[in-house]
């Protein structure tokens, strides 16, 4: 059969599974614009294909995507792009369909900015098993033909990728949604007066925050100990001058989901400039993530931009 016979309807049944393989192409990556490339290039792979051979369309297509994303994890490209201290996850506004499967708390983890910076300790294979098992729900004999090991490798990844994950990971489970709005709604009136004694009770003893330094820096700016975090806590929200200068006009801090984290959005307009995250622990906050780099905040301002936002924690900061 011609493949450009049936073009126009394989194009709709690509088009059907494309959120599903963002989703998948979001978790191996970790950035929504590479997931999206991935998955471009994908459908590219799929018009050339002689459809006829392809049995199970979305079998195919999850290996296709899959392998391309391996591909990038192990291009010198990205070893020098994602070198320890000098990348975060690219932040995604809930709501959007490329954080995919979320009826599982394993499957909302999984796209958690916690579990997807700490996926950065595991090999791309050991990656790409713990995403398709524990979000995707793969037995082990299809991972197997997906990445063409065998069902016991399989295994011995996850069992890996687990047990590194849980060694490193730093939050307490899922955490009530008003608990946590109250407490970053506290963290952010205590921050913007000054009151130290309260920012650092609001805060877990070995508590951590990392800034990207608006892409101003080639690193990643790293602080511990819950006095220093919140020493640069307070002194980061305090409104200055230049740093509305450099947010292009007076930002308006909004309350938001932020890959299933409380998160603080800073919005100048209809222009989302930054995004601090909080991950909690026991009622505390455990990791602060401040995000400001325009090439990290480009999907995320676009899905603001169709919200309807709820009034501001702070109208002028």
């Amino acid at each position: 059969m011609d493949n450009t016979a049936t073009e126009g309807f394989d194009t709709p049944l690509f088009e059907a599974g494309r959120n599903r393989l963002a989703s998948l192409a979001y978790r191996l990556l970790g950035s929504a614009a590479d997931a999206e490339d991935a998955v471009q290039d994908a459908f590219l792979h799929w018009q050339a294909a002689d459809r006829q051979l392809i049995k199970v369309p979305e079998a195919w297509l999850t290996k296709v995507v899959t392998n391309l994303c391996l591909d990038r994890l192990r291009s010198a490209r990205a070893r020098r792009e994602r070198a320890v201290g000098a990348w975060l996850p690219e932040p995604v506004l809930d709501g959007d369909p490329m954080l995919g499967p979320a009826d599982t708390y394993e499957q909302r983890e999984s796209v958690s900015l916690a579990v997807l910076t700490l996926m950065e300790r595991l090999s791309p294979l050991e990656r790409a098993v713990y995403v398709l098992r524990e979000a995707f729900s793969y037995s082990h004999a299809e991972i197997a033909a997906i990445l063409d090991i065998t069902e016991s490798a399989s295994q011995q990844h996850l069992h890996r990728a687990r047990r590194r994950i849980t060694a490193a990971r730093r939050g307490g489970g899922e955490v009530d949604p008003a608990s946590a709005r109250s407490v970053v709604e506290e963290f952010l009136a205590a921050a913007a007066s000054g009151r130290t004694e309260r920012l650092v009770a609001l805060l877990t003893d070995d508590a951590t925050a990392v800034s990207d330094g608006a892409g101003l820096t080639e690193k990643l700016m790293r602080y511990d100990t819950a006095q220093r975090v919140a020493a640069v806590a307070r002194a980061g929200f305090t409104p200055t001058p230049a740093k509305r200068r450099l947010a292009g006009g007076t930002p308006a801090l909004h309350y938001a989901l932020v890959n299933g984290a409380p998160a603080i959005l800073f919005v100048v307009g209809d222009q989302v400039v930054g995004v601090v995250t909080f991950d909690l622990a026991g009622g505390r906050i455990a990791t602060v993530r401040g995000i400001a780099a325009p090439a990290r905040l480009t999907r995320l301002a676009e899905a603001w931009r169709q919200h309807e936002p709820a009034t501001p924690l702070v109208t002028r900061w």
